[in-house]
């Protein structure tokens, strides 16, 4: 059995290592490093993949949150509503905006936003809202897209971990997430879904005038050269980058699927566990997998199983140990311990397993029987 990894991208770039190879040669030979044609190629590929207008790559998924941001002419003091369980990035660029985050606690079973949290923390303040797709499911974005049309709010779609995902409407319409809200943003940091190999991010956007504004403020606030317009950051997506994401997105569906048959699997050997919670799937939304996060109960001792579990060679994970609501840099007087029971209660108890596209059935096998062994 292979050593297994968080997230294998060594056996992944294996199975496609000819064209991605022969891209960067490419690359490498016209030297057309910024800005080349493997960057625009891509970009009209995932414009079709995601069937959005306009797909504005950039050079991180934190970048495309600030720029999204940026582009919407906010002022300072805006609020932003988001939730307190998710990785920083999400609350960081308000911040650094000057705008003011509003943190609302998460749905104990899908991990994503509260909804009737969303709506109490709505305030004559509040301009735009930023629901993350956590661990690769979709917010319920018919109610709140439905709630920000009724308040005149901006939505702004964190991504970062569901590319390739469907929201389902009630009337069985499908839609990818990051193409519903005003603009929506991706990071294809290398352990995502679709990841490159080193930094890399995009925006999306069926809004032309919105779709210019954020390609002119992702280029230092350029239309044309040396000619300033807007208040602008540099942020692009290199050559060599988008050849990766380029070649793994023919393939992004079957690594989806193929995560989902391994979170099948671990699902099938824990769901008759009385020590632990298989994490929910939506059924308005199909899931891509980018984790696969149990909520260990109370008799488990979390540091002891990941101990155990490291002794098997197998890594866990903590997605996400803190809440924002609690790290010293988001600390708020507004909020105190006790003010979001569910994401407090999650960053106590969620324990994240192996999860890509290249797991095998003898190392699921191995890993189901660890946790069970483990849990004892």
């Amino acid at each position: 059995m292979n050593p297994i990894q968080m997230v294998d991208l060594k056996s992944q770039y294996q199975n496609i290592k000819s064209e991605v190879d022969r891209g960067i040669q490419e690359v490498l030979d016209t030297s057309a490093f910024i800005n080349g044609p493997a960057v625009k190629r891509f970009q009209e590929n995932l414009e079709k993949y995601l069937d959005v207008k306009h797909v504005i790559p950039c050079a991180n998924g934190t970048d495309a949150l600030q720029i999204a941001l940026m582009a919407l002419d906010l002022k300072s003091g805006d609020e932003v509503i988001t939730t307190t369980f998710t990785f920083v990035a999400t609350a960081e660029v308000i911040a650094l905006l000057g705008l003011t985050p509003v943190l609302v606690d998460c749905d104990p079973h899908t991990f994503n936003m509260d909804l009737h949290a969303l709506e109490k923390a709505i305030t004559p303040k509040t301009k735009a809202i930023i629901p993350v797709h956590l661990f690769g499911q979709s917010c319920d974005m018919e109610f709140i897209m439905a709630l920000a049309k009724k308040h005149n709010l901006f939505v702004i779609e964190d991504a970062c971990q569901s590319i390739g995902a469907d929201f389902i409407y009630s009337d069985g319409r499908k839609q990818k997430t990051g193409t519903i809200g005003n603009v929506g943003c991706t990071s294809f940091f290398p352990s995502k879904n679709l990841g490159c190999y080193g930094d890399g991010g995009a925006m999306f956007t069926n809004d032309d005038a919105l779709a210019d504004k954020l390609r002119v403020i992702a280029n230092h606030g350029m239309k044309v050269r040396y000619y300033h317009d807007e208040i602008g950051v540099n942020s692009r997506l290199d050559s060599i980058q988008a050849v990766v994401l380029d070649a793994k997105l023919k393939h992004l569906d079957t690594y989806n699927l193929n995560r989902s048959k391994a979170a099948a699997f671990y699902s099938s050997a824990f769901a008759k566990s009385d020590k632990l919670t298989i994490p929910a799937v939506e059924k308005k939304s199909t899931h891509v997998w980018h984790q696969y996060t149990l909520q260990l109960h109370d008799s488990v001792n979390r540091d002891e199983l990941i101990k155990h579990l490291s002794e098997k060679g197998i890594p866990a994970m903590i997605y996400y140990p803190v809440p924002l609501h609690q790290q010293k840099a988001y600390r708020d007087q507004r909020y105190k311990d006790g003010d979001f029971p569910i994401s407090e209660q999650l960053a106590k108890t969620v324990l994240s397993l192996p999860m890509h596209s290249e797991l095998t059935e003898e190392q699921l096998t191995h890993i189901t029987n660890a946790v069970l062994e483990g849990i004892k």
